[in-house]
């Protein structure tokens, strides 16, 4: 197998699994309608019939870009990306490495990174939402706007989708502490006093 190939391979894989770490339906939405087959080559979409597809996932995109403007719609489509981040990222990252024609094996190593990759960018999402009680504006059209492109640079430009994807990890992993010391330092400012000590006597 030729190195280079695999290796854009496997930037397709983290292009394509970083926009599951912004949004669930999109980038599944995106990724069969950018194919001449649809969901032909998509895992567990492949079982369903295409119509069906096209339905669910357009009403759950919708779901996520216009219900994430309001902080209510914001804080059900956090826990909801939350927890299908890593199903939808392995998806995604195996359905890219598919789209290379690389025989690349075992794949199920390609949906574990693409899963662990989602769920960490997804995860520290998160962590930021209960931090600041909400995100801006700004920052739900950024990751609408990343989710498109990083789909879009998975199947026609993998070497640029797979350094943001990196890049956006090597930011989450750096802002993530940030949070926690947050959250550690509230914690402590919360703790009651001890009581103090009664001399004997």
């Amino acid at each position: 197998m030729n190195p280079f190939l695999l290796l854009i391979g496997i930037l397709a894989a983290l292009s394509a699994s970083a926009a599951a770490g912004m949004r669930i339906a999109l980038p599944l939405l995106l990724i069969g309608l950018l194919q001449d087959d649809l969901w032909s080559t998509v895992p567990i979409l492949d079982w369903l019939h295409p119509q069906v597809v096209v339905g669910v996932l357009t009403s759950w995109s919708l779901f996520e870009m216009f219900a994430s403007k309001r902080q209510l719609g914001q804080r059900v489509n956090q826990l909801v990306q939350l927890g299908f981040s890593p199903i939808v990222g392995a998806v995604m990252a195996v359905t890219a490495m598919k789209l290379t024609s690389l025989e690349f094996e075992p794949v199920w190593i390609i949906g574990i990174v693409g899963g662990l990759l989602a769920f960490v960018l997804k995860l520290v999402q998160v962590g930021w939402f209960f931090r600041l009680q909400g995100l801006p504006l700004w920052v739900i059209l950024l990751e609408d706007l990343l989710c498109i492109f990083l789909v879009f640079f998975a199947l026609n430009a993998p070497q640029q989708g797979g350094l943001i994807a990196m890049l956006l990890l090597w930011l989450s992993v750096r802002s993530s502490g940030a949070w926690y010391r947050w959250y550690r330092g509230k914690n402590r400012r919360e703790d009651p006093p001890l009581p103090p000590l009664k001399k004997g006597g």
